[in-house]
């Protein structure tokens, strides 16, 4: 393919695809698009569709093109058949959006591993390069969420895995660990993986002022966001606030668990059970002022994921968010989440549901050490862990890709386990 100049790609087309989440609710792809979109490049998203959002719309200058979601249910069936309507719904408009000329670059992200085939269309059409941009592990996942699930789906996975690495001519992983994993598992040359982390953005995800009314009569707060699925923890962080409430009898600290996902209806339903309806609200996906009130009120973030071969080695957005707004965060011991939290967090042996319903009870017993776990969180964000760092390396695969600077020599801003 012809290397194009600067001239050229001023207004080169990329098409970015993401199946797991609406755009611009996911917070990474958006950070992308909208560095891209300011660099210069003409962006398309191809996604599902968001609550209240129609099939097409313009945000801040990013085309997204969205198709209707289908989640036929949370069976390892049930997701083969969703991901198989995904794929013929993202091709479908990917290939609409391409009359409009063709794309230099496409992103896939995962999960799932299933869009090399259109990277491949793509490429044989047009040129088109392929960046994977590695979100999760879907084999770990599938351990985690199916551990005794057919082998058969497994190796499917692998498979998939596979060939996605394969097709991408660079690939941009959430973490080392993941970035090792593309290098050896995924036979990627070191020079071809770049390690760019889901940074949050500072400026916009900073402390408010705080809305007492939140804490729903009584003097603090303690807050969830994110999935909930059956590999999130949500179901720990109700067992916790039944140790606490019900066991401990602290009748001074509320929960607000704001996301949703496949456990949802039966969380409120085991919440309901243990008697916590006045005491943890969960009123699923919220607006994005909703969280800064809540995060701007809340003394103490939770990241409940429990160990399972996907948790141990990913980075929980939901952690460095809670860092951004000045959270201190109560944490089980796993390896990727101590490398993003540092001394930001308190950690916990995981699954031990007694010993981080204690955690949670001591941090709300002691302000100063909030106080000063939550500086160090923002600090750490500022320093090294913001989307401000992290796009340097980010724009810079697509600026090789399309011929307007050289690649970079080696990972940008990614905190190292010295720092960690």
């Amino acid at each position: 393919m012809t290397s194009l100049n600067q001239s050229d790609t001023a207004r080169s087309r990329v098409l970015i695809i993401v199946q797991n989440l609406p755009v611009p609710f996911d917070r990474r792809v958006w950070l992308e698009c909208q560095t891209l979109e300011g660099a210069g490049y003409d962006v398309t998203v191809v996604c599902p569709r968001g609550e209240g959002t129609g099939p097409e719309q313009v945000v801040d200058g990013v085309r997204i093109l969205a198709y209707q979601p289908y989640a036929p249910g949370g069976s390892a069936i049930g997701f083969v058949v969703e991901y198989v309507y995904s794929f013929l719904a993202t091709a479908r408009l990917a290939l609409r959006a391409r009359r409009a000329g063709r794309f230099a670059v496409m992103q896939a992200c995962n999960p799932p591993d299933i869009f090399w085939p259109l990277a491949r269309l793509l490429r044989l059409l047009d040129g088109t390069r392929f960046v994977f941009d590695h979100h999760d592990l879907c084999p770990e996942l599938f351990r985690s969420r199916f551990p005794d699930g057919p082998a058969m789906l497994l190796r499917g996975l692998l498979f998939l895995e596979r060939m996605t690495f394969r097709c991408a001519d660079r690939v941009t992983s959430t973490n080392d660990s993941y970035a090792a994993i593309a290098r050896s598992r995924g036979g990627k040359a070191p020079e071809h993986v770049t390690v760019v982390r889901t940074g949050p953005d500072p400026d916009r995800l900073r402390r408010r002022e705080a809305k007492p009314e939140l804490r729903r009569g009584r003097p603090h707060l303690l807050t969830y966001l994110g999935v909930m699925g059956p590999q999130d923890g949500v179901d720990i962080v109700l067992r916790a606030a039944d140790v606490i409430v019900n066991q401990m009898g602290r009748d001074d600290i509320a929960f607000t668990l704001m996301g949703r996902g496949d456990c949802w209806e039966d969380l409120v339903v085991e919440r309901n059970r243990l008697g916590l309806e006045d005491v943890v609200e969960m009123p699923g996906r919220v607006p994005d002022e909703t969280v800064t009130e809540v995060f701007s009120t809340a003394d103490v973030g939770m990241s409940p994921d429990p160990l399972n071969p996907l948790n141990d080695v990913s980075t929980m957005n939901k952690t460095m968010e809670y860092m951004s707004y000045g959270l201190p965060v109560v944490a089980f011991d796993l390896r990727e989440t101590r490398v993003s939290a540092a001394d930001a967090a308190r950690y916990v042996e995981p699954g031990d549901v007694e010993a981080y319903a204690r955690a949670l009870v001591e941090l709300v017993d002691d302000p100063q050490a909030r106080v000063e776990m939550g500086r160090r969180g923002r600090e750490r964000v500022e320093r090294s862990l913001a989307w401000q760092h992290q796009r340097v390396g980010y724009l810079a695969v697509f600026d090789a890709l399309t011929g307007r600077t050289v690649p970079p020599v080696a990972d940008v801003a990614e905190p190292t386990r010295a720092e960690a």
